[in-house]
């Protein structure tokens, strides 16, 4: 089975802090699987990748790539957002702990993107095998 389990926002910065994975998280295990909807990037560095719940998997969003940024895949992936936070578009893996940030397709301010494309994301989750 599959647990999903959902946060109010926390963010680093000048962002709200009203996720409380603890509250969220009542009556799960260590041992079970675990997909935390976090909208910014930042709870899973501070909070979740150390957790003792284990969360396999984190999805959020939040920076939109700053919505400027040079991506060629293989070569390069720049952004300013790289500079306000560690984990900030695509798959990232600490402590055997993934997070996706995905860019969206929404902005902020500026009507438009330079570089870093809307985006959906289509995650396949497949059992380890024994």
């Amino acid at each position: 089975s599959i647990k999903i389990v959902g946060v109010e926002n926390w963010g680093a910065g000048g962002f709200v802090k009203h996720g409380d994975i603890e509250k969220a998280s009542e009556g799960l295990s260590e041992r079970d699987f675990k997909i935390l909807l976090s909208h910014d990037p930042s709870y899973w560095q501070q909070n979740i990748k150390s957790n003792h719940k284990n969360f396999q998997l984190t999805l959020s969003g939040h920076t939109h790539g700053m919505q400027f940024g040079i991506e060629i895949p293989g070569v390069i992936k720049w952004s300013p957002v790289q500079y306000r936070y560690k984990n900030w578009a695509g798959i990232y893996e600490e402590l055997g702990r993934r997070i996706n940030v995905n860019r969206g397709f929404g902005y902020l301010g500026y009507p438009g993107r330079v570089g870093i494309w809307p985006e959906i994301t289509v995650i396949t989750l497949k059992a380890k095998d024994a």
